[in-house]
């Protein structure tokens, strides 16, 4: 059992929607915090079938509740046409709905109620550092932070069941493209890409499909929350600077199953690759926890000067190496990127076990630079 920090009491106000990836743990964190509570689950066969019939149904069995009762739905996308009547019962009676999902896609279609603004939008994530008592780094590289894959050593078998979790209920069931040969396929090519700047031409041609149908379903990772963008750092002064941004999964176990990476290594690309991408996990997870409005970007120019996390206006510059050992080649990044922006703090997280300073670079090893950007001490 792990004890997650997000701290929806606090954030609760009159209405949330409380978005996250299958399995993250939404529905055991709702059934923990607020038990007694009424509950719906959509993912519940019957209870589903009844109120796409009549959603109406809803309203009727909950307009006798006092206001500022506390009603639960559980995976309201798959009936979206409840929200009319989510809406009716926050204005009339002063109910509080806390909404979570696994897929804004629906939700973002056309003519789908919002609330009025009335509900706050909350993202939950796989497991952080400091909700892991103990935390192995080695294990969360390889297996990811989602709870039920993290919890053992061997997460392969479990992913896979993931993956086709998701075809099946996320992509086949809710009808979202015609050939779901030509999604998987896509998702292995993705894959590839993880950590990496975006080529939709690329990715199309490796795929067999257009470059329209390639950005339609990386369109459809974003809304069913398998996936998002970190954007390029765009304030050039000297260096001519990439501007496409970079796509990772939501988490790194996920990359590593659909790429085939199943016994990492430390001192292998693969390992530095997936390093990294768990490192960003943490740092984005670190920025919605905690409200911080700082853009999170990266940074590369065209002569391969490279920073992979930038905080905010060249506020922190973060580059991320899984050697033991740090060497000069490993700060041109970071050096490279201090000329342009003079007052910028310069870290470099690695496996090198001595946290240090060395001129203006702060080399911080991992387990330390956790420490820190939990305890707000990065940005």
């Amino acid at each position: 059992m792990y004890k997650r920090i997000f701290d929806i009491e606090r954030k609760l106000d009159e209405g949330m929607f409380l978005f996250g990836a299958r399995q993250t743990g939404k529905s055991t964190l709702l059934k923990e915090r607020f038990k007694g509570k009424i509950y719906y689950d959509l993912l519940d066969p019957d209870v589903r079938k009844s109120f796409k019939r009549d959603p109406n149904s809803l309203k009727e069995a909950l307009w006798n509740k006092a206001a500022g009762t506390l009603i639960i739905i559980d995976e309201i996308q798959k009936v979206p046409e409840l929200l009319d009547v989510v809406h009716a019962l926050m204005v009339e009676k002063g109910l509080w709905f806390i909404l979570s999902g696994s897929s804004a896609r629906k939700l973002k279609k056309s003519g789908t109620n919002t609330l009025g603004g009335r509900a706050i939008p909350e993202t939950f994530y796989p497991l952080v550092w400091p909700e892991v008592t103990d935390f192995q780094l080695d294990r969360a590289v390889q297996n990811g932070m989602i709870p039920r894959h993290y919890m053992v050593s061997d997460a392969t078998k479990r992913l896979k069941a993931y993956v086709e979790l998701y075809l099946n209920e996320e992509i086949r069931e809710e009808g979202e493209v015609r050939e779901l040969d030509a999604f998987e396929r896509f998702l292995e090519v993705a894959a590839i890409s993880d950590g990496e700047v975006l080529n939709y031409s690329n990715i199309a041609s490796d795929c067999g499909v257009s470059v329209k149908t390639v950005q339609s379903y990386f369109k459809i990772l974003y809304d069913t929350l398998m996936g998002y963008e970190i954007p390029a750092y765009r304030k050039a002064v000297k260096r001519r600077i990439i501007q496409a941004p970079r796509f990772y999964f939501f988490d790194v176990g996920l990359a590593n199953y659909l790429l085939g990476r199943h016994s990492l290594r430390r001192g292998t690309d693969d390992y530095g690759h997936a390093f990294e991408h768990y490192l960003v996990q943490e740092i984005i997870a670190y920025k919605g926890y905690n409200d911080r409005k700082d853009i999170i970007s990266y940074w590369h120019t065209y002569d391969k000067k490279e920073v992979d996390v930038v905080i905010g206006d060249a506020k922190v510059a973060i580059e991320i190496k899984s050697s033991e050992l740090v060497k000069n080649k490993h700060k041109a990044g970071l050096k490279a990127f201090k000329e342009e922006h003079p007052d910028c703090r310069l870290i470099l997280v690695s496996l090198d076990p001595i946290t240090r300073q060395v001129e203006d670079i702060e080399l911080i090893n991992v387990l330390d630079f956790l420490k820190m950007l939990w305890g707000g001490e990065i940005f």
